[in-house]
């Protein structure tokens, strides 16, 4: 059995499982880890729990965070805020056409990764070349998707709430018209949207429950025999089950399911 802990970098970010060993930790304690970049400075949010890992490697939890790495930490807070105005200027004069959007510094400071979002691809060989020089140090260009510089910047989204992605949600899930479809909202896109430009990923949160909800509900254009008689649905209100019915007589009544007379 092995005493796995989870450790997160990031606000909202993953939680990564790791190897605890014998050390006592509690929520919110700051750790230095082992990861596949060197070590890391993150903050536990699952307390060590003993698990059969299975056939997994996990990496290790090296220490807890003393005042030495805080002060180290800052420090490379500062290079990375250093280096994302020189990266910047950079990408200015070589005219390049990318946005970058942040840079991650290794807790041992032997690597930085600046994460961009473009069009198409970059040639950015020359960019790196300045950056080596000017550091000295391994440099990555990570090009990631539009959703997570949302995620990374944050802001408020059209709910008057923060960004879902920014505030609680860990992994991007995928997302399709078909969802707005089945929640019958409506397919203009500047109302399905978020502000990253991308299908809202609430769309998400309820898909289950309104496929769910719609099994039981008569599909449109299918005629009804009510209790007042016999008409066409045209409408559905998934949350209310209801649905509104259009009666040979024209008018259009809204029928419960009970209201629904069953035929063979």
């Amino acid at each position: 059995m092995t005493r796995v802990t989870g450790v997160r970098f990031k606000p909202a970010g993953k939680i990564y499982d790791f190897d605890s060993q014998d050390l006592v930790l509690e929520m919110d304690d700051r750790v230095i880890v082992e990861t596949e970049q060197g070590l890391g400075f993150g903050t536990v949010v699952k307390p060590p729990e003993k698990t059969d890992a299975g056939n997994r490697p996990l990496k290790q939890v090296i220490r807890v965070a003393t005042r030495n790495d805080f002060v180290r930490r800052q420090e490379l807070m500062a290079l990375e805020t250093e280096a994302h105005a020189f990266c910047h200027q950079c990408i200015k004069e070589l005219d390049l056409q990318m946005n970058l959007f942040s840079v991650e510094s290794t807790f041992d400071r032997n690597k930085l990764t600046f994460f961009y979002t473009a069009d198409g691809r970059v040639d950015f060989r020359q960019l790196i070349k300045l950056l080596v020089k000017e550091y000295s140090l391994r440099i990555e260009m990570r090009q990631v998707g539009i959703r997570n510089l949302s995620k990374h910047c944050g802001g408020i989204g059209k709910c008057g709430r923060e960004f879902c992605c920014s505030s609680f949600m860990h992994n991007f899930e995928p997302i399709s018209i078909k969802m707005a479809k089945e929640q019958g909202l409506s397919l203009n896109p500047t109302k399905i949207s978020g502000v990253c430009g991308r299908l809202m990923c609430c769309l998400t949160f309820e898909n289950q429950t309104y496929q769910h909800l719609k099994k039981t509900m008569p599909r449109m254009g299918k005629t009804l025999t009510l209790t007042m008689g016999k008409g066409k649905v045209i409408r559905q209100n998934i949350l209310k089950q209801t649905v509104t019915v259009r009666m040979e007589d024209r008018t259009e009544i809204e029928a419960a399911l009970s209201d629904i007379v069953p035929t063979d």
